[in-house]
C-alpha cells in the first residue's frame, strides 16, 4: 500500500488541510493536540467508516464550524496495481477506480465492504501491520510468559480459532440441550400403540351403531309416509270449517256496528235541528260587533300615538340636561392651548438639565468601576500567578538537586539552588504587589462623595421631569376633548330640532274612557259570538250526516244476507273434532319416531366421525413419534460432528502455537541482519516467547539500550510482516506513531539510522512526533501546529538542509 495524498475538511482540529505524500522518511512533527494523529484517524476513518472514529459522528466536526458545514476526508492510494480515491462524509461515500468518472461504490456501507475485501484486512489487523506505536514497541517487555504467547496469537489472528472452538462448543451445548429436551418430551411408544387399537375398536363399534340407526330410520319413514295424505286432507277439511267460522264473527261484528252507527247518526240529526233555532236568536244580539270593531281600531292608533309622545318627550327632556353640562364644561377646557405651550417649555428645559447631570455621574461612575476592576483583575492575576510559582517550587524541591528540569527535561545538579532562590524571590514580590491591591479595592468599595451628590441631583431632577410629562400628558388630553366636546354638543342641539318636529307630526284626541268603555262592550260580545261560531259548524254538517245515514242503513242489510248464507255453507261441511284428534295423535307419533330414529342415526354417524377423528390422532401421534426418533438421531449425529470439530480446533491451535516462534525468530533474523548491516544475524523467541539477542549461536545475557531498540522494533516488523503476508498485500508503508518518547537524544538518533535504513524494504516510512531534534534525520517534515486564534490546525512542509521556503499551509497544499 502506498499513500498518495489527503485532504479533510472540518474534521476534528483541521478545517481545510491538503497533504501530498512521497517515497522516503517524512516525519510529522508538531506539540501535542496539534492534530497530528488525527490525520492517522481521518485515514482509518477513510478507509473503515465509524469504528475507527474516537468518538461518535457528531463530535468529529469542527467546533467553530456552523452545524451543518460539511465534514470530508478525501484519500487518495496506491494498491495491487491499482488507484484507489475514496471521499468520506457523515452520511455519505463514494469510491473511485483508477481515475474513472463514475465511483465503483456509493454508500457507506458499500464503500467500507469494497475496501475491506480489496486489502483482505480488518481494521485491527490494519492498524496491526502498517502501523506502531511507542508502547508497540515494548509492551511484550511488561508481560509474564503466558501474557506474551496470548498476546501474539491475539495480534496475528490465531485467537480466531478459540472463538470458532467456542462456537463449535457454544453448539454442541445447544445441541445437547435441545437433545435431551426432545427425548424428554417423547411420548412413551407402546401408550402411543395402545391408543390406534383403541381407537380402531371404537371406530369399528361406532360403524355397527350407525347401520342399525340407519335401519330404524328407513321403517318409521314408511310409516309417515303412509299417513301423510290423510292427514293433509283432514287439515284442508278443519281449515275451511274454521274459515267460515272466521266470516261469521266477522259479519256479526260488522252488524253490530252499523246498528250503532245509524243510532248515533240520529241523535246527530237532532242535535243539528236544535242548534238551527238557537242560532236564529243570536244573531240580533251580534248586529252591532262590526261597528264597535271599526271604532276599536281607531282608538288603538291614537293609543299608539300618545305612547310615543310620551317617550320623546323624556328624551328631549334629558338631551337638554345633557347639552347643558356639555356647554359647562367647554368652558373649563377652552384654555388648555395656552396652556399646554407654557408646559411644555418648562419639560424641555428640565429634560436637558437632566441629560447634563447624568452625563457627569455615568463619567464619574466609569472611572470609578473601572479602577475596581482593574485592581480585581490584577489580584486574580497575581493569585493565579502566586499558585503557579508555589507548585513550581514544590515540584522542584520534590525533584532534589539530582532531578530533571520540567520544562527543559535538563539535569539541574548546580542550577538547583540558584532556581529555588528565584522562585522564592517571584514569590515574594507576588505576595506585595497582592497586598497593595487588595487595600486598594477596600478603598473602592465605598461610592465616592462626588458620585453620590451627582446621583441625588440627578434623582432629584427626573423626579421633576415626572411631574411636568404628567402634567403635559393631562393638558394634552385636555386639548384632545376640546374639539370633540364642540362636535358633541353639535350633535345634541341637531338632535333636540329633530325631537321637536317628530312631536309636532303626532296625531293627538286619545279619550282613555271611551276606550276602556268600548273594550268592555267588546268583551261582553265575544262570549255569544263564539257559541255562534260553534253552532254555525254544526249546521253546515247537516247533509253530510243525512248522506252517511243513508249509507249506513244500506250495509246493515247487505250484512245481514251474508251472514244466512255463510250459516248454510258452514252446516253444509261434516266435520268431526274428534276424529281430527284420533288422527293427529296417530300422525304425530309416528312422525316422533321417524325423527327418533334420524337422531339416533346422527348420533351415531357423529361418533363414527370422533372415533375416525381419534384414529386420526393416533396415527399422527405415531407419525410424530417416528419423525421425533429421526430429530433426535440427526441430534445425535450433530453433537458427534462437534465433539470432533473441537478436537481438531484444538489440535490446530497447539500446531499453530508450535510454529510460531519459529517462523517470527526467523522473519525477525532477517530484518535485524539487515538493520544491523550483519552485526547480529539471529533474533529468536525462547520458551517463555520472550525476545534474545544471538551472537555467533550464542545467546547474550545481556543487551544495551540500544540493542534492545533494534529487538523491539525487528520484532513488531516481523510481527507485521507475518500479518502483511497471510492477508497477500505486499508490506510497503510504515507508520510510527511516537516511538521517541521514552529514548534519549543519542538512541533517538539510532532509531532515526534503523528507519533510513529500512527504505530498500518500505517506499513510505511515516514517522509522527513530538520531538523536535529528530528533524534533521529526515528527508521531509510537516510541521503541524495549532492556531489558537483561528481555532484550527495548521500545516507546512519543510525539507531539512534546503533553503527556507514561504511555508505551504491549509488550503494550498501540503506535501509529505
Amino acid at each position: 500500500m502506498r499513500l498518495n495524498s489527503l485532504r479533510l475538511t472540518n474534521f476534528r482540529q483541521h478545517v481545510d488541510t491538503r497533504l501530498e505524500f512521497e517515497s522516503g522518511l517524512t516525519g510529522i512533527i508538531g506539540p501535542n493536540g496539534a492534530g497530528k494523529s488525527t490525520l492517522l484517524e481521518a485515514i482509518s476513518w477513510a478507509l473503515y467508516g465509524a469504528l475507527a472514529l474516537r468518538t461518535d459522528k457528531e463530535g468529529v466536526r469542527t467546533i467553530r464550524a456552523a452545524g451543518r458545514a460539511p465534514v470530508k476526508v478525501e484519500l487518495d492510494f496506491d494498491l495491487g496495481g491499482h488507484r484507489y480515491r475514496v471521499e468520506r462524509g457523515l452520511t455519505t461515500a463514494e469510491l473511485y477506480l483508477d481515475g474513472a468518472p463514475e465511483p465503483v461504490a456509493n454508500s457507506v456501507t458499500g464503500v467500507t465492504d469494497f475496501l475491506r475485501r480489496r486489502l483482505r484486512m480488518t481494521r485491527q489487523e490494519f492498524f496491526n501491520t502498517y502501523f506502531t506505536g511507542q508502547k508497540d514497541l515494548s509492551v511484550m517487555n511488561a508481560m509474564g510468559p503466558t501474557e506474551r504467547k496470548h498476546f501474539l496469537s491475539r495480534v496475528l489472528g490465531y485467537d480466531r480459532l478459540r472463538a470458532a472452538q467456542e462456537m463449535a462448543r457454544e453448539r454442541r451445548r445447544i445441541v445437547t440441550a435441545q437433545l435431551n429436551g426432545l427425548r424428554s418430551a417423547m411420548p412413551d411408544p407402546e401408550s402411543v400403540g395402545r391408543m390406534l387399537a383403541q381407537a380402531q375398536e371404537r371406530l369399528a363399534a361406532a360403524t355397527a351403531r350407525a347401520g342399525d340407526a340407519a335401519e330404524r330410520a328407513g321403517k318409521a319413514r314408511l310409516v309417515v309416509q303412509e299417513l301423510e295424505p290423510r292427514w293433509t286432507a283432514m287439515q284442508q277439511v278443519r281449515d275451511a270449517v274454521q274459515r267460515v267460522a272466521a266470516e261469521l264473527r266477522v259479519l256479526e261484528n260488522e252488524t253490530a256496528n252499523l246498528t250503532r252507527d245509524g243510532e248515533r247518526l240520529a241523535r246527530e240529526t237532532a242535535e243539528i235541528a236544535d242548534a238551527r233555532r238557537e242560532l236564529e236568536g243570536l244573531a240580533e244580539q251580534l248586529a252591532p260587533l262590526a261597528a264597535l270593531a271599526g271604532r276599536l281600531q281607531a282608538m288603538e292608533e291614537l293609543y299608539r300615538a300618545e305612547g310615543r309622545r310620551q317617550t320623546l318627550l323624556e328624551n328631549d327632556r334629558q338631551l337638554a340636561e345633557d347639552l347643558a353640562r356639555l356647554r359647562e364644561r367647554l368652558q373649563r377646557v377652552e384654555t388648555a392651548p395656552s396652556l399646554e405651550e407654557e408646559v411644555t417649555v418648562e419639560l424641555e428645559a428640565k429634560r436637558r438639565e437632566l441629560v447634563t447631570v447624568e452625563g457627569a455621574l455615568e463619567a464619574k461612575r466609569t472611572e470609578w468601576v473601572r479602577d475596581r476592576q482593574e485592581a480585581e483583575t490584577k489580584i486574580q492575576a497575581l493569585r493565579q500567578q502566586y499558585a503557579e510559582l508555589k507548585q513550581q517550587r514544590e515540584t522542584l524541591v520534590n525533584l532534589g538537586e539530582d532531578g530533571t528540569c520540567p520544562t527543559c527535561a535538563r539535569p539541574l545538579g548546580d542550577h538547583y539552588r540558584h532556581v529555588l532562590d528565584l522562585l522564592d524571590a517571584q514569590l515574594e514580590t507576588v505576595g506585595v504587589d497582592g497586598q497593595y491591591y487588595r487595600q486598594r479595592i477596600g478603598q473602592l468599595d465605598e461610592m465616592p462623595d462626588d458620585v453620590k451628590a451627582l446621583d441625588e441631583q440627578r434623582r432629584r431632577v427626573f423626579e421633576d421631569v415626572g411631574k411636568l410629562e404628567r402634567r403635559l400628558a393631562k393638558v394634552q388630553l385636555a386639548v384632545q376633548e376640546l374639539g370633540q366636546l364642540r362636535r358633541d354638543i353639535a350633535a345634541h342641539e341637531q338632535r333636540h330640532a329633530a325631537l321637536q318636529q317628530d312631536l309636532a307630526a303626532l296625531p293627538s284626541g286619545y279619550d282613555a274612557d271611551a276606550h276602556r268603555a268600548a273594550l268592555e262592550e267588546r268583551a261582553r260580545l265575544q262570549p255569544l259570538d263564539a257559541r255562534a261560531t260553534k253552532l254555525s259548524a254544526l249546521v253546515e254538517r247537516e247533509d253530510p250526516v243525512r248522506a252517511a245515514a243513508a249509507e249506513t242503513l244500506a250495509r246493515l242489510e247487505a250484512a245481514t244476507a251474508k251472514l244466512s248464507a255463510l250459516a248454510a255453507e258452514r252446516d253444509a261441511l261434516q266435520f268431526s273434532e274428534e276424529s281430527f284428534d284420533a288422527l293427529r295423535r296417530g300422525y304425530e307419533g309416528a312422525l316422533a319416531e321417524f325423527r327418533a330414529a334420524e337422531l339416533a342415526s346422527v348420533a351415531a354417524e357423529g361418533e363414527v366421525a370422533a372415533a375416525g377423528q381419534d384414529d386420526d390422532r393416533s396415527r399422527a401421534a405415531q407419525r410424530e413419534l417416528d419423525a421425533q426418533r429421526e430429530r433426535a438421531d440427526a441430534l445425535t449425529d450433530e453433537r458427534r460432528l462437534h465433539d470432533e470439530l473441537d478436537d481438531a480446533f484444538e489440535d490446530l491451535r497447539f500446531r499453530l502455537n508450535e510454529q510460531l516462534r519459529p517462523e517470527i525468530s526467523a522473519l525477525a533474523s532477517i530484518l535485524v541482519t539487515e538493520l544491523t548491516d550483519g552485526r547480529y544475524t539471529e533474533l529468536e523467541l525462547d520458551d517463555d516467547y520472550a525476545i534474545c539477542v544471538l551472537e555467533d549461536g550464542i545467546r547474550k545475557p545481556a543487551i544495551s539500550g540500544g540493542e534492545e531498540d533494534i529487538a523491539n522494533l525487528v520484532l513488531r516488523l516481523a510481527i507485521s510482516q507475518m500479518i502483511a503476508d497471510r492477508a497477500g498485500q505486499p508490506f510497503s508503508l510504515l507508520v510510527l506513531d511516537e516511538v521517541f518518547g521514552s529514548l534519549d537524544e543519542a538512541r533517538r538518533q539510532n532509531v532515526v539510522e534503523l528507519l533510513r535504513r529500512l527504505h530498500d524494504r518500505f517506499e513510505q516510512v511515516i514517522v509522527i512526533t513530538h520531538i523536535e531534534s529528530v528533524r534533521e534525520g529526515l528527508d521531509r517534515v510537516v510541521t503541524v501546529r495549532y492556531d489558537e486564534e483561528a481555532g484550527e490546525s495548521r500545516v507546512r512542509v519543510e525539507r531539512p538542509g534546503e533553503p527556507d521556503e514561504a511555508p505551504v499551509e491549509v488550503g494550498a497544499g501540503a506535501e509529505a
